[in-house]
């Protein structure tokens, strides 16, 4: 190997080229860096040397701690202005003043003259700031923000936005797109009298137009393309004032022309071979447009039919074939057919009429060509697509007549070209008006068409699917529901790729604007700057006369199933739109709220309370009176009384605020949020206005209730769900509606709950039906149906992934059975003994009551092991009542390891149990403890009860007794006031523990609700912990026990 002389370290930052490098003698092994940057990471090469060189290098990354920037972004500078924007650039803080990855950006900017500052974020080292006062000084600071905070402001630049020039155009829209052309079209006021030309920008290339023109095509684009158009004043040198428009243009359907066989007409008649349609977009109309032809305007001078004015095309269509039969004139371009399927051939000149356009015989005196338009279906924008031109169509004639022809037309084309030009801005204008003014020819339509679209004309999605056919709508059809299982396989495969392709696809297709979100007036309304209201579909509330943005609100509507404005998505209020708030659901006529955040997680404001504590608070002109609160363990219901300012009307708003949606990503399973939907929607009166719905944004989680409920509504009537096409829908309202692919993942799972589970919730008075029916053996099985409710609740098996701890080897001797453990994400944590591996388990669960999160504790009856660990449970958690549901053994074993002392008091850890009482009840022992903690001397009174009439086979006869012995112990808790949550066990606590919360929670439901579900009931208790309610006969009993007590409402009474 030799002899060891020396070491070299290299090393640099990762986002630098070159390496440092430092040589040390043999005899040193360590050296100490120093001035490293904060927040980088850096890669550390090792090397030794000896006489033959360098040998491999050890090589290490590292990385140092962030924190915020010590230094301020660089080169702040202005590079474009408008009178109402500045568009500014910058660089980041020199490198070793980042201290970090650099977050986002705050530009601070405030008008010279007033004191206030505004700030604009972004991720960006640009951006253009918007809705500025024109002719005015502005000052402008930058600062970097790291993970760790915002850096110092950067040294200021003042500049100064273009005056006001005089108004020169309005109301810049696109009139037509085709495939290669667009027609736009603006306004110019009657006050505008300059002959500066307009500029109209687009991809990088500009045109110029007559100061006084209003219209103008565009030529020589590619199908299927997005453009955006800047329509500008080149009187100024910074722009000007502006209007924007974008579209995309039409595809390219018809790619071949019309052809024949022959080129000569015969008796005015000429059959076309009509081209293929190369699409899956949805095509409204095809017009069969002919082209009279004479010397002076030759087929060899059109190069495509795009190169008439697409606005003699649209009136053409608008003005159907009455106008055509009108005009005189043989030379003008006409539609001769209007179809809404293209079939292989069509002779024109036949005479019919088709769809209200007449194929007028062709004339031997004239020569044509003829083009195929496709009107597409795209919402309010006018597409269309055409073919090329087909060959000249001539007539056969004498050689005598083909001379004088030539001559013939040298007189008469000048005179045609007049009449042409003037005849052809009336021409092509026929059909539009009449699609919708004259009748269809029957003949003429594809069978099954008008009633398809009819069958689905009430529903938004399905609209949008006919009238906004992205790439994104046609790839992903709807799901049938037998299907529904096996195609979220398919998404989930291969760690959920196609799941991520699916909801990356999502695009509406159209671009949106948010004017009125951008008003200064208004930014204050936002709760957050990018999350904006889309101006075509926000919820505009009556103006408050002189109060500027009075009408805003961060509230767009969205479509439900069948259904248009079923919703309005909105923010969290903010302080200062409390009273807006108020105003939109008055306005709005609307009954019901739904809430689908907390005011406050991972301690951020989430959204500010915009509801009286207790009695009344007026906000605005709304006076709001909370009439009843009942808080549940997964949602909260508040019932209001509204009046307004001037008029005696009262109505009744209910407000939903589901509590269950974890502080990270989404719930581990959707039979809560399932639960808390249907009783929405079970509250939520036929004839209210729209149902508001909000969580912080009013955008993720927002969307998520929205897409599944409405998808539960079209599941009822199609058997079917459109989740992409709903989410693509709720997206050309909102933006960011179902904001992450976590949330697009849970929406499917939560609708595949609900279409394999059912509706498994009957009202109380039908318990007894309900029980019969499921006590009977359907067609075509050969159990009951309860046995195929039971066999449901297994379908759902839990991953090992889910038991962590449980399964870990200094936690195994602590369980009772190896296949009963508890979930990792609801166990109950002890409080971890320093030296002690594992000392946080025990396996027991948390269980959520009806009205209260982790109101009881299920658990295992403990084992001689386990028992310190037991007692120290109840009394790190509170839990002062412990129900015991086991003899200590049965069918000659142990059950439970008695974990009380008898007769005197007996030390388990830190606690010393003194027995106080013991009463023996004709079904149950009721035992009184005082448990101390030896540590400090603090004493508590637990109490255990113990039900002695289960029997060590099977379930008991009659649910009567368990009953009572669920009231007893709920008054108990009640009378003795501890929050804390109920201790349950049997031997593996999952069976008569199952059964008892079960009927806690489903008798108290029943009193307040007066529904019973017992199937969801178990199942959310299962997603809790494994195997609750073990056996059918269990779940038998929870049935049978909920009957009896149907005939007694006196329990357990509050």
């Amino acid at each position: 190997m030799g002899e060891l002389q020396g070491y070299r370290l290299q090393y640099k930052r990762t986002d630098e080229e070159r390496f440092i490098t430092m040589d040390f003698g043999k005899n040193e092994h360590h050296y100490t860096l120093t001035k490293l940057h904060k927040g980088a990471t850096y890669i550390f090469k090792l090397s030794a040397k000896n006489r033959a060189g360098y040998g491999e290098e050890a090589e290490k990354e590292i990385s140092t701690p962030e924190d915020v920037p010590s230094g301020f972004p660089q080169n702040l500078q202005v590079v474009g202005l408008t009178t109402s924007t500045t568009e500014l650039s910058w660089d980041p803080p020199v490198l070793s003043e980042r201290n970090g990855k650099i977050t986002n950006y705050t530009v601070v900017y405030r008008d010279i003259n007033s004191p206030q500052d505004l700030t604009n974020v972004t991720r960006d080292r640009h951006i253009t700031l918007v809705n500025l006062k024109p002719d005015t000084t502005y000052d402008i600071k930058v600062r970097a923000r790291t993970s760790k905070g915002q850096g110092p402001l950067s040294p200021s630049i003042q500049s100064r936005t273009m005056p006001v020039d005089q108004v020169f155009a309005k109301n810049f829209r696109v009139n037509a797109v085709m495939k290669t052309s667009v027609l736009l079209s603006w306004e110019v006021p009657d006050s505008y009298k300059s002959a500066v030309p307009f500029k109209i920008l687009y991809n990088n290339q500009n045109v110029e137009v007559d100061g006084q023109s209003m219209r103008k095509l565009i030529n020589n684009l590619q199908p299927d393309t997005e453009y955006s158009f800047v329509l500008m004043h080149r009187g100024s040198s910074a722009g000007g004032l502006q209007h924007r428009v974008s579209i995309r243009t039409a595809p390219d359907v018809l790619q071949s022309k019309p052809s024949s066989n022959s080129k000569y007409m015969e008796d005015g008649k000429f059959t076309l071979l009509l081209p293929r349609v190369q699409t899956s977009s949805p095509v409204r109309w095809y017009y069969i447009v002919v082209v009279p032809l004479d010397s002076s305007r030759s087929l060899s001078t059109r190069q495509s039919p795009e190169e008439m004015e697409l606005e003699q095309i649209l009136d053409a269509i608008n003005q159907g074939s009455r106008r055509q039969k009108r005009q005189a004139s043989k030379s003008q371009p006409y539609i001769a057919a209007r179809l809404n399927t293209l079939p292989e051939s069509f002779t024109l000149g036949d005479s019919k009429e088709y769809n209200g356009f007449v194929n007028k015989p062709l004339s031997d005196q004239l020569s044509y060509t003829c083009f195929v338009l496709a009107a597409l279906e795209d919402g309010d924008t006018k597409k269309y697509a055409a073919s090329p031109y087909s060959d000249e169509i001539v007539v056969q004639v004498s050689s005598l007549k083909q001379q004088e022809e030539p001559e013939m037309l040298w007189v008469m084309g000048p005179v045609l070209a007049v009449i042409l030009i003037i005849i052809i801005v009336i021409a092509i204008l026929l059909f539009k008006r009449k699609r919708t003014n004259s009748p269809s020819n029957k003949e003429d339509q594809a069978p099954g068409v008008k009633e398809s679209l009819l069958g689905h004309s009430s529903d938004p999605v399905e609209l949008r699917r006919l009238n906004y056919q992205t790439p994104g709508m046609r790839d992903h059809p709807p799901i049938s529901i037998n299907d529904l299982a096996e195609h979220i396989d398919r998404l989930k495969a291969n760690d959920g790729l196609k799941f991520s392709q699916e909801y990356e696809s999502i695009d509406p297709g159209q671009q949106f604007t948010w004017e009125n979100s951008n008003l200064e007036v208004n930014k204050p309304k936002n709760r957050y700057a990018n999350v904006i209201a889309y101006d075509h579909s926000r919820v505009i509330l009556t103006s408050v006369d002189g109060v500027p943005g009075s009408d805003y609100i961060n509230a767009n509507y969205i479509d439900g199933y069948r259904k248009q404005n079923a919703y309005i998505a909105t923010q969290g209020p903010l302080p200062e739109t409390l009273s807006d708030f108020w105003r939109m659901v008055w306005e709005q006529r609307t009954s019901t709220i739904v809430m689908m955040t907390r005011l406050e997680e991972k301690s951020r404001v989430k959204c500010d309370q915009y509801w009286p504590s207790r009695g009344t608070e007026t906000y605005g002109m709304i006076q709001v009176t909370l009439v009843d609160t009942v808080e549940l363990a997964t949602y909260t219901v508040r019932t209001f009384a509204l009046y307004k300012n001037g008029s005696c009307e009262k109505r009744e708003i209910r407000q939903f605020q589901f509590m269950a949606w974890p502080d990270h990503g989404v719930p581990e399973y959707p039979t809560p949020i399932l639960a808390f939907l249907r009783r929405v929607k079970a509250c939520n009166p036929t004839d209210a206005g729209p149902m508001v719905v909000h969580c912080s944004a009013g955008v993720g989680r927002t969307g998520c209730f929205i897409d599944i409920d409405a998808m539960l509504e079209r599941v009822k009537l199609e058997k079917s769900v459109d989740i992409y096409g709903h989410v693509t829908c709720m997206r050309s309202q909102r933006n960011y509606m179902v904001q992450t692919e976590d949330q697009y993942i849970f929406i499917h799972e939560a609708l595949l709950e609900a279409v394999m589970c059912g509706n498994t919730e009957v009202p109380a008075r039908s318990l007894y039906a309900h029980i019969q029916k499921l006590s009977q053996v359907p067609p075509g099985e050969s159990v009951t149906s309860m046995e195929l409710e039971f066999k449901l609740l297994a379908n759902s098996k839990a991953h090992t992934s889910r038991f962590i701890s449980a399964n870990l080897p200094c936690n195994k001797f602590k369980n009772r059975l190896v296949n009963i453990m508890p979930y990792e994400i609801s166990r109950v944590c002890l409080q971890p003994i320093r030296g002690v591996e594992g000392s946080d388990y025990i396996n027991a669960s948390f269980i959520d009551g009806y009205r209260q999160q982790k109101g009881y504790i299920a658990t295992q009856g403990p084992l001689a092991e386990t028992t310190e660990d037991f007692w120290r449970m109840l009394w790190e958690h509170n839990s002062t009542i412990v129900v015991m549901l086991t003899k200590l053994r049965e069918m000659g074993r142990e059950k439970c390891h008695q974990y009380w002392p008898a007769e005197r008091s007996a030390r388990y850890q830190y606690f010393v149990v003194d027995p106080m009482a013991e009463y023996n009840m004709p079904q149950y022992i009721l035992r009184e403890f005082k448990v101390t903690d030896a540590r400090d001397g603090q004493s508590r009174t637990i109490r255990q009860f113990q039900f002695t009439d289960w029997p060590e086979q099977g379930v008991p006869k009659t649910g009567e007794g368990f009953i009572d012995f669920i009231g007893q112990v709920h008054k108990t808790k009640e009378q003795f006031g501890q929050d804390g949550p109920i201790t349950v066990h049997c031997s593996a606590g999952v069976g008569r523990t199952g059964v008892f919360i079960t009927l806690s929670i489903v008798l108290e439901r029943m009193r307040y609700e007066g529904v019973v579900d017992m199937f969801q009931t178990v199942k959310t208790l299962r997603t809790q912990r494994p195997a609750m309610v073990q056996t059918e006969d269990q779940y038998q009993l929870c049935y049978r026990a909920a009957l009896e007590y149907l005939g007694s409402f006196d329990h357990y009474a509050t």
